[in-house]
């Protein structure tokens, strides 16, 4: 009887050792089909390269990532996909303020609800908004593109990747409170209105660094100013918005957002996935390269850092769509 007792004490604990080991081995439950990361741009802006630098290094260390570009509407058309996906962790937005905040300002009948439909999982990098210019231009920096804007009004046209993006928002929030206007072309995303510019079709772009950098480095575009509170260490020679005398900040940043049905052991796991790459000391240093200030942080910081974003804007796109069309 002690015999069968400890045998069956035996055959207990090995079938729970076998299953501890199974589980301890078995591979994450993420990794059953790739991460597909919606980006609200067109491919080759500095959204998208941002987006293919970070889906490379997981790629490296074993996490299969796809970037799905899906450009229009300001964004709306990628949110919307994302935040109807199947909420299993296989579906993220590269979200930013234009998609999160300003589109519930800016856009009439908003098909998705960003705080209803959407949940952080991490923030994942930041950069200022620049002015680049034709490289024809006739002004070279910020000073004098306010100037001939201010003799010529309107004659200017400016580029932006879409009305409620950021490097739209901050060049006419810029405009609205140092009394010019610019004639606004929106595109799909960085790389079409880049393109125009070095056709010669418009005259500036709002823009992050990532984009235009290879250009400005070849002299086929000026870089009029950074609106940041510091230089760009690839451009030193160019001046803040600041430094040319206006008190203007206007930063570009990134996340990452799941469908909100997501359960929290997902969310959790995907955070881990993606700040083990934003940490590295490597991944920043090339991530600095391209413009970028690489973040991180848990999701409760970054839904944090979107509601304060939506505190410091939305009263501000407000006093826009009252002053000026961003349409």
């Amino acid at each position: 009887m002690k015999i069968c007792s400890g045998l069956a004490g035996l055959a207990l604990l090995a079938t729970a050792f076998t299953s501890f080991t199974a589980s301890a081995q078995s591979p994450s439950s993420l990794s059953a089909q790739p991460i597909k990361i919606v980006v609200a741009f067109a491919p080759g802006g500095g959204t998208d390269l941002y987006a293919r630098l970070i889906s490379n290094e997981l790629a490296k260390r074993g996490t299969s990532i796809v970037v799905e570009n899906k450009p229009g509407g300001s964004g709306v058309i990628a949110a919307s996909t994302v935040a109807r996906a199947k909420p299993d962790g296989h579906t993220l937005l590269f979200s930013s303020l234009g998609l999160l905040v300003s589109n519930t300002v800016l856009v009439d009948k908003l098909p998705y609800d960003p705080q209803k439909e959407l949940r952080g999982v991490t923030h994942i990098g930041s950069q200022p908004t620049i002015i680049v210019a034709r490289s024809d231009a006739p002004f070279k920096d910020i000073r004098g593109l306010v100037a001939y804007a201010k003799e010529h009004p309107e004659k200017v046209n400016r580029g932006s990747p879409g009305a409620a993006i950021i490097t739209n928002l901050a060049p006419v929030a810029f405009e609205s409170k140092y009394g010019f206007k610019t004639t606004h072309v929106p595109f799909n995303g960085d790389t079409p209105g880049l393109t125009a510019l070095l056709g010669g079709q418009i005259d500036i772009v709002g823009t992050g660094p990532s984009g235009p950098m290879p250009y400005i480095r070849e002299g086929r575009m000026k870089l009029l100013g950074v609106m940041g509170d510091k230089r760009l260490s690839q451009f030193p020679e160019v001046e803040t918005f600041k430094e040319q005398g206006y008190e203007f900040d206007g930063s570009i940043w990134y996340g990452l957002s799941a469908p909100a049905g997501t359960p929290n052991e997902i969310v959790k796991e995907l955070n881990k996935i993606f700040n083990d790459v934003l940490n590295d000391p490597a991944f920043r240093t090339r991530a600095a390269e391209m413009g970028i200030e690489a973040k991180g942080g848990t999701p409760a910081e970054y839904d944090a850092y979107v509601r304060s974003e939506a505190d410091r804007w939305v009263p501000q796109l407000r006093k826009i769509q009252q002053a000026v069309s961003v349409r």
